[in-house]
């Protein structure tokens, strides 16, 4: 059997955390990865410069944190050598529901606190060490390329002057320049220019779709105890309109350190100390509050107001040229607080090192592949996006369609049998956790529970 050899270069726009996995998938396919990054990273930068969200809680949902430690294998571990907890999340988690607070029992759902800053570092180390990837850093792309067959053949940058991948100051400041590539992925993030780019080739993408969620995160990071532990790694408030609209997630993280986020809907937690321990002293779950009271030293406080659900719909471009594929930020955009987006990101990586290797496996060529690959993500997305659009409608009277109404009518009575019954609150993990379908919370067991739950107990549950 004759043996498939590489494709040949591989243009990952972008080299954020969606970057990242996906120049690792690529390297399994193509001679070579080409990242072009705006910012002056290298291998020592931790959390993106440009994605201000890095500095907030980040939560990587199980079904991520597995995908990852496929294509990082020991990554885990390696995280876990700086502090980083691994455990149950229903045995380490005070997770104060709507209803009451969740039991504390064991899910069989393990999951991983860190910071983004700690997980964007050790992937990017690692990407970089593999001898296909090179970064070109301080560059920022400026359209595309259409090969003689119609296809996306490449990329256009202009370079900055600032250096690439950490060197000397290119000379040549301001100069653009052709890349041909057999691939090319935008994972440029919410700034994404590349609707734009397909317009200057005649390709029309449907209209965004926006749902506003009018939060905002306030978040530091701050010593955590060395001795007398807490029995929790995270401590939860969940928002929920239209009753609870102020909240806050406690996480313990590497480096002997807590990071907490407090949410606020229409409102601004305070970035001041004093206001920042008054917003959680707030809270319903105390926990948040007595954490912050005894830190001993913490790093600046950040606030971060653009968490809109945003939501490219490439899936439904009929003419998706060729060779052309975008992941991550670039393609949807959720609001933070369901912690969807890491995952997510790496889902889509997991689905096209599938199709890259069933291809190479049949022998066939890379034409083809791109618009099916964008047509799957549609449907990969939908799961999050229902979940985290249904959520957020329902602070707006006026938007409350009748699917968001139901998932809101149908939630509330599912958080009155979670706080009671340990068998619902486990699958409810295992759906927000992206391991298992949302059609298990409709099962005939389930429902007949939710169906006849009775009056619950006020917004704080304590």
């Amino acid at each position: 059997m004759t043996k498939q050899l590489p494709w040949g270069t591989a243009v990952v726009v972008g080299g954020s955390y969606a970057g990242l996995v996906t120049a690792r998938v690529l390297a399994d396919f193509f001679d070579e990865v080409v990242v072009l990054e705006r910012d002056p990273v290298d291998g020592d930068t931790g959390s993106h410069p440009g994605a201000p969200q890095g500095y907030h809680a980040h939560a990587m949902l199980a079904k991520g944190g597995e995908v990852l430690e496929k294509l990082f294998p020991g990554l885990r571990e390696e995280l876990h050598e700086a502090g980083a907890p691994v455990f149950d999340y229903g045995e380490r988690i005070d997770f104060l529901l709507p209803a009451g607070t969740a039991p504390r029992t064991r899910t069989g759902v393990r999951i991983q606190t860190f910071t983004r800053d700690e997980l964007e570092r050790r992937l990017r180390r690692r990407v970089l060490a593999l001898p296909k990837v090179r970064m070109v850093a301080g560059v920022s792309c400026t359209g595309l390329v259409r090969d003689a067959q119609g296809r996306v053949g490449g990329v256009r940058y202009r370079e900055s002057g600032e250096g690439r991948g950490g060197g000397e100051p290119d000379l040549a400041r301001g100069r653009t320049t052709e890349l041909a590539a057999d691939l090319v992925v935008d994972a440029s993030g919410r700034t994404s220019a590349l609707t734009g780019w397909l317009g200057e080739l005649g390709v029309t993408v449907p209209a965004q779709r926006t749902v506003k969620a009018k939060v905002t995160y306030t978040s530091m990071n701050f010593d955590r105890p060395e001795e007398g532990h807490p029995d929790y790694f995270v401590a939860y408030q969940m928002l929920f309109a239209p009753r609870v609209a102020r909240a806050g997630v406690l996480l313990a993280v590497e480096g002997g350190r807590w990071t907490c986020s407090l949410f606020g809907f229409q409102e601004q937690p305070p970035t001041d100390d004093a206001g920042y321990l008054e917003f959680a002293h707030a809270l319903d779950n105390p926990h948040l509050a007595e954490q912050i009271a005894r830190r001993t030293a913490q790093e600046p406080t950040y606030r971060y107001t653009n968490v809109d659900n945003r939501w490219r719909p490439f899936h439904l471009v009929k003419d998706w040229p060729d060779r052309l594929v975008a992941v991550g930020d670039a393609v949807c955009v959720f609001n933070p607080v369901y912690g969807q987006g890491l995952t997510v990101a790496a889902m889509e990586a997991e689905l096209l090192h599938g199709m890259l290797a069933q291809q190479r496996a049949a022998g066939r060529p890379l034409d083809g592949i791109a618009r099916d690959f964008q047509r799957r993500v549609g449907r990969l997305l939908l799961a999050p996006w229902t979940l985290s659009t249904n959520s957020d409608l329902m602070w707006d009277p006026r938007q409350r369609a009748v699917a968001a109404r139901f998932a809101h009518w149908y939630n509330t009575r599912l958080f009155r049998v979670a706080v009671r019954d340990a068998s619902v609150w486990a699958r409810f993990v295992r759906v927000v956790n992206m391991t298992a379908s949302p059609a298990v919370l409709f099962h005939p067991a389930v429902a007949a529970k939710v169906l006849t739950a009775g009056p619950g107990r006020g917004p704080g549950g304590r």
